[in-house]
């Protein structure tokens, strides 16, 4: 993998996290959506996988997949949850 490659990864995640976080009611910058996208990453496709799903929307960045839905589902389950567990709640 190159190292454009690895920066565009990198941009997406943070993209995908800050649409997550929207979704899910969070408030938080850059770096905390670039984290909530990179582990959105990982435990969105990991829940479609769960349920049986594929990804119908994805990019295929130096030969490899990336799946733009469950990243964001995955940053905004990761959200609700984080929000559970702290207690925060949405702001009217």
């Amino acid at each position: 993998m190159t190292l454009t490659a690895i920066l565009i990864y990198i941009v997406i995640a943070a993209i995908c996290g800050a649409i997550g976080n929207a979704i899910a009611g969070g408030r938080s910058g850059f770096i905390l959506s670039f984290i909530l996208g990179f582990i959105g990453t990982i435990l969105g496709p990991w829940i479609a996988k769960q349920l049986h799903l594929a990804e119908p929307f994805f990019i295929n960045i130096g030969g490899h997949r990336f799946g733009i839905l469950w990243a964001i589902i995955g940053a905004a389950v990761l959200v609700f949850i984080v929000h559970l567990i702290t207690g925060r709640r949405r702001r009217r």
